[in-house]
């Protein structure tokens, strides 16, 4: 697969310069890069190690002087890292699944299955399963019951998908993704100590050691267009509606959305988050890596959430938020320099009593 420079400008719809019929085959970091690579130089920091390849093009960034770096060829656009995820698109080999269905794949009579479909080695679609134009099935997948893929979706291998599941176009689910698990829902015979601990934040009253009893997930999931789930990560099951993800939201690898969850539009949920039963995730919120969401609170539309932080009570649409429990960014800021500052101010304290106490006595 290779391209010339001028292709790359026209696809991307950015200024392309110099020797524009100068072909490329892949792309490449400025210090490993050979004379057929495109290196990734887009910022000044990243274009310092060009020398240190032989790359003889570059994405760069729009002022800068491609002559002067030594290349051949640019692409300038103005902002370069979205012009990358185009020309990744355009470069991806892909995993070289090929349309049709493998001999060992076990598929139900009653599934439809749309146009160039491939349906991997191994794979389990059962009856009444609805698979869209384009879709891709990996190895070792299993689609249940009565469930519904749009077109062109992407199962990557061992990707697991249960029974009356609704999922739009575009799908993208990486290896070991995990759809309509039921929901992690107990319930003990009499009043618990969890709940009484709850209640009063801390006293588990006189609340006796039980059993829990299982409350089955009636409900399924609900995914819309364009949303990519990473590896590992799994979506429970509602328990008497359908735990929903929105519009073009994307889920990172190793990440629980729990049973009756509402995750918005365009929403980011990165690497470890979990977003616990019955909680309302707003449009447009990022929830940065190890991010907690408590239960049956919500997050309103264009949150962000700092990495390891814990959302303990409902956020207000547009905060920024961080720390155990999460607050507003800028208060969390203080807290944490003034964290900082109490080993000195602790210090300082004692030499003050030091110096009152020695005081009283000399009088």
């Amino acid at each position: 697969m290779a391209y010339t420079i001028a292709e790359l400008g026209k696809a991307l719809g950015v200024p392309a310069v110099g020797d524009t019929a100068m072909r490329i085959t892949r792309l490449s970091e400025p210090a490993s890069a050979g004379p057929d690579d495109l290196a990734l130089a887009m910022t000044p920091k990243f274009a310092q190690a060009i020398p240190e390849g032989d790359a003889r093009a570059a994405l760069l960034w729009a002022e800068a002087d491609w002559q002067a770096l030594g290349l051949r060829a640019a692409l300038m656009p103005e902002r370069p890292r979205y012009a990358m995820s185009s020309l990744t698109e355009m470069l991806d080999q892909g995993q070289g699944f090929a349309p049709g269905i493998h001999p060992s794949a076990v598929v139900d009579a009653a599934v439809d299955i749309g146009d160039n479909v491939s349906i991997g080695p191994f794979c389990v679609i059962s009856a009444g399963a609805r698979i869209g134009d384009g879709s891709v099935i990996g190895p070792h997948c299993f689609i249940g019951w009565d469930s519904t893929l749009g077109q062109q979706a992407f199962l990557r291998e061992h990707v697991s998908i249960g029974a009356r599941v609704s999922i739009g176009d575009r799908f993208i689910a990486q290896p070991g993704v995990r759809i309509a698990g039921d929901g992690f829902s107990f319930v003990t015979p009499e009043k618990s100590a969890v709940e009484a601990a709850r209640a009063t934040l801390g006293d588990q009253g006189d609340a006796k050691a039980q059993g829990w009893h299982r409350i089955h997930s009636l409900g399924s999931v609900t995914i819309g267009d364009d949303v990519e789930v990473g590896a590992n990560s799994t979506i429970d099951c509602g328990t008497v509606r359908d735990t929903r993800v929105g519009n073009g939201t994307k889920i990172d690898s190793l990440v629980q959305v729990g049973h009756n969850a509402v995750v918005g539009d365009n929403t980011l949920l990165c690497a470890q988050a979990g977003v616990a039963g019955s909680s309302v995730i707003g449009n447009n919120v990022v929830l940065g890596g190890q991010t907690g969401v408590s239960d049956n609170i919500f997050v309103g539309d264009g949150v962000i959430v700092g990495g390891g932080s814990k959302v303990l009570s409902n956020v207000p649409a547009g905060r920024t938020m961080l720390g155990y429990p999460a607050t507003a960014m800028d208060r969390q800021m203080d807290i944490y320099k003034a964290q900082r500052r109490l080993p000195k101010l602790l210090r300082d304290v004692a030499a003050l009593r030091k110096a009152v106490f020695k005081s009283d006595k000399d009088d």
